[in-house]
């Protein structure tokens, strides 16, 4: 079963029947697009195989150029008015099973005019329709492909083109997560390294760590947290832990040697 029926009348306008069915039929697979010339087999009845066709889809297009209404019969009447005229006969058949049934208005074609339509085919008139105009092909193609894939859920979970978009969002989100991950580790890989090298900063706001100083270290600014910290009145003095190579500031030594003298 094909859920898309392409109707369209010879003489008004089968190229642009023919670009709707080859873009519906890439995006959601040529046996869910009916198109008369492409889906009947060599051999095959057309007047059975059309009513079989249009019986059976879930929506009907109605591909409408300005001269759809004008077009003449073999008696020189428009065909319009003939009851025997396919493309009278498909869309009646489509409305009287009460599917969807998308007028798309090609190029000049205005909103449909109830009184050109014979009596079966009124309600026409009053289905929503869709624009299609050559120098908008792509655009058109696509919000029409879009509301077909909306509209028909079973239709739209074939959608490559909706496939092909998850799968590169899918691709974008790996490859992010990668590179994220990629980031992590060449950070904590090189926290690792500077604090066995013996040198690191905590948060930049706490200063500098020293990890095991050999000989007099010059941390710069901030506070230095490389042994126990002393509080109190220690004007000038600093203690480094680890072994130091007897580094002592002279000032504290002068400082203990007043207080010895003094006692």
């Amino acid at each position: 079963m094909s859920e898309i029926f392409v109707n369209y009348r010879t003489g008004d306008e089968e190229s642009a029947a023919t670009l709707i069915d080859r873009e519906l039929a890439r995006r959601f697979g040529r046996k869910r697009i009916f198109f008369a010339s492409n889906s009947i087999e060599p051999g095959h009845r057309f007047p059975a195989t059309l009513i079989k066709a249009v019986e059976e889809c879930e929506a009907l297009l109605a591909v409408i150029g300005p001269r759809w209404a004008d077009v003449r019969g073999a008696d020189g009447r428009p065909a319009l008015e003939s009851e025997r005229d396919w493309t009278r006969r498909e869309i009646r058949t489509a409305l009287d099973r009460g599917v969807l049934v998308i007028p798309v208005l090609v190029g000049k074609a205005t909103r449909i005019d109830p009184a050109v339509l014979p009596e079966d085919l009124r309600e026409l008139a009053d289905c929503q329709y869709k624009r299609f105009d050559h120098r908008n092909v792509s655009s058109d193609l696509t919000a029409l492909g879009d509301a077909l894939a909306r509209l028909l859920p079973e239709l739209g979970a074939k959608d490559r083109d909706a496939r092909a978009a998850r799968e590169r969002a899918d691709a974008k989100s790996r490859s992010k997560t990668s590179q994220d991950r990629g980031h992590t580790r060449m950070r904590t890989r090189d926290v690792e390294q500077r604090v066995r090298g013996g040198i690191g900063n905590l948060n930049g706001d706490l200063g500098t760590f020293v990890n095991e100083p050999q000989g007099p270290v010059n941390t710069g600014k901030g506070s230095q947290y490389n042994a126990p910290h002393f509080q109190g009145d220690n004007t000038g003095v600093q203690f480094t832990a680890g072994d130091n190579s007897g580094t002592v500031h002279q000032r504290f030594e002068r400082e203990r040697r007043r207080s010895d003298e003094g006692r």
